[in-house]
């Protein structure tokens, strides 16, 4: 059975983390499970974990007035989840949706600021690996309006 560190290792956002650094991630996280169906989070909520998916896929949701749920991405192994807890006010601006079930590591999210603040150069590279997290994301986002909305563009 492979330890939190051991998996943290084995993720691309982090392998190239300082062995001192993944031990102190790792003693911020929990492995969880969760069934198909079930909501990690809605929009609004306090955000208070991040998560590394290791099995399964999630579904990154927003609503849409007139249309409901409208899913937006979908998360799967290797993949991180959650970035609201790292920016004031630490709230979710998502609903998040298991689609098949899911192995992760939950991080608290209190515990890895207060090491963040603790240790500057860890909370730096953490928030350097979780921009470029937002970076692909807002970049996945533009091409999927460009295909939504692409058509009316030239109009």
């Amino acid at each position: 059975m492979k330890t939190i560190d051991m998996l943290l290792r084995d993720a691309p956002l982090f392998s190239d983390l300082p062995e001192p650094w993944l031990n102190l991630m790792a003693g911020c996280g929990v492995n969880v499970r969760f069934g198909a169906g079930e909501t990690l989070f809605r929009e609004g909520e306090q955000a208070d974990t991040f998560y590394l998916i290791r099995e399964g896929r999630i579904g990154l949701e927003t609503h849409v007035p007139a249309r409901g749920a409208a899913e937006i991405e979908t998360l799967e192994a290797g993949d991180v989840l959650g970035w609201s807890w790292l920016f004031p006010p630490h709230t979710w601006h998502f609903d998040a949706r298991v689609l098949d079930p899911v192995a992760a590591v939950a991080f608290d999210a209190a515990c890895l600021r207060g090491k963040c603040d603790d240790d500057p150069a860890f909370g730096y590279q953490l928030m350097r690996r979780f921009a470029q997290v937002l970076m692909e994301r807002l970049q996945w986002t533009r091409i999927r309006l460009l295909d939504v909305y692409g058509d009316h563009l030239a109009d």
